[in-house]
């Protein structure tokens, strides 16, 4: 059983200028999502950052709602929630398996994202990881994010001495002269 596992756990991370975190959650098993919403609260608040709540009707509209805030709004990063149960159709599969690569896909392009979508055989399972108290797949979730927004605020600093200046510098030094 993966509860009984002991796994390590990365440090909180750590930051100077406050996080500003979206969760995006499909809220269609509400008591779960609740939970998982909670220990991504936790998270976010315990490093310092704030954050603001969307729901959207399941996991599938997830990544759409998270592309639509990068373009149109101003967030460090997002923590994407909710649960698929098994049925009895091959829906699960799509629906585990798009929202998931789509969220991997925005990742690839350089967003920030902790994927809580939880993906189980039945209500039990979720109940566990989604508890703040037990598994805490929420918090987990917001804690990806929180990590790499830290990667990229590190590696997104302004470098001095090295590299090419931006083409915005250059025609700025070539208009001053």
């Amino acid at each position: 059983m993966a509860g009984a596992e002991n796994h390590y756990i990365m440090p909180r991370a750590e930051f100077d200028k406050p996080v500003k975190i979206l969760i995006v959650v499909s809220p269609y098993y509400k008591d779960i999502a609740d939970n998982m919403i909670a220990g991504a609260i936790a998270e976010i608040e315990a490093c310092g950052g704030t954050h603001e709540i969307i729901e959207v009707p399941g996991a599938l509209e997830i990544p759409t709602a998270i592309a639509m805030a990068e373009r149109l709004s101003n967030y460090d990063g997002y923590v994407a929630l909710g649960c698929v149960i098994r049925g009895e159709t091959t829906h699960y599969d799509t629906v585990c398996n798009d929202s998931s690569r789509a969220i991997q896909l925005l990742g690839l392009q350089g967003l920030c994202i902790g994927n809580g979508i939880l993906t189980v055989e039945n209500r039990k399972q979720a109940e566990v990881r989604a508890d703040p108290q037990d598994q805490n797949k929420g918090g987990g979730a917001a804690a990806a994010a929180l990590h790499l927004v830290a990667l990229s605020r590190k590696w997104g600093s302004p470098r001095t001495g090295v590299g090419f200046k931006p083409a915005t510098e250059e025609i700025q030094l070539a208009g001053d002269l």
